[in-house]
């Protein structure tokens, strides 16, 4: 288990214009050959956008991208002509496939915090797609076969404990609260990158916490 924390991420964004960004993985002018990806997640982005701030239309392709909104309301409007407001318990996903663009905004009177996490689908291509699961339950994962990963939301109060998936890579990263993940002690932010995943536990140490496990599978082929 690779244990991330938060003050160890790339610090980005804009913060005259309102936008403050913290990247856990190799992005823009902060590369490192040594955090490309971690198994099909190549970037974890936490989004700190204040009211009227945003990111302007760009570009995406061959990338499937999975928002959770931690607090505030994000406006998303892309060239396949959708609009909607994602909001906190909401899962938004935009499979880029052969391309696509979108904005993101703050269009809210409160800050807005997100993150954005980018997996790498297992074939590129197709036709852009977009979904938003509201109010995503602890229950259901939720499925991105494109990537061979399942997203699973754990909602904890102190002393609950959960079982982390059984998986070739689980990338776990503490949205809220406080986790003990197998002995290690986790708090907002903190993200950790398990390998061979087996028999491993998270336990909640604060009053309330929440988690989120990408569960991955190799591709087909086994590379």
């Amino acid at each position: 288990m690779d244990v991330r924390r938060a003050h160890e991420r790339y610090r980005g964004g804009d913060p005259a214009a309102g936008i403050e960004t913290w990247h856990a993985f190799s992005f823009g002018p902060h590369y490192d050959p040594g955090n490309l990806r971690f198994g099909a997640v190549i970037a974890c982005n936490e989004e700190h956008l204040a009211p009227g701030a945003g990111f302007d239309e760009h570009p995406h392709s061959h990338t499937e991208i999975v928002t959770w909104v931690v607090e505030g309301e994000l406006t998303h409007r892309d060239s396949t002509g959708r609009e909607t407001v994602v909001r906190p318990g909401d899962v938004q996903r935009l499979s880029a496939a052969s391309g696509v663009r979108h904005v993101e905004r703050n269009d809210g009177p409160a800050p807005l915090v997100f993150l954005q996490m980018w997996l790498a689908p297992h074939e590129p291509g197709g036709d852009p797609r977009y979904e938003v699961v509201r109010g995503m339950a602890d229950s259901t994962p939720y499925a991105l076969p494109e990537a061979g990963a399942l997203l699973h939301v754990r909602r904890l109060a102190a002393g609950e404990r959960t079982a982390v998936p059984d998986a070739a890579h689980v990338y776990a990263h503490v949205v809220r609260g406080e986790v003990l993940l197998d002995g290690e002690r986790l708090g907002p932010g903190d993200a950790a990158r398990i390998t061979d995943a087996e028999d491993v536990e998270a336990a909640a140490v604060s009053a309330t916490a929440e988690l989120l496990l990408w569960e991955m599978r190799p591709p087909p082929d086994g590379n």
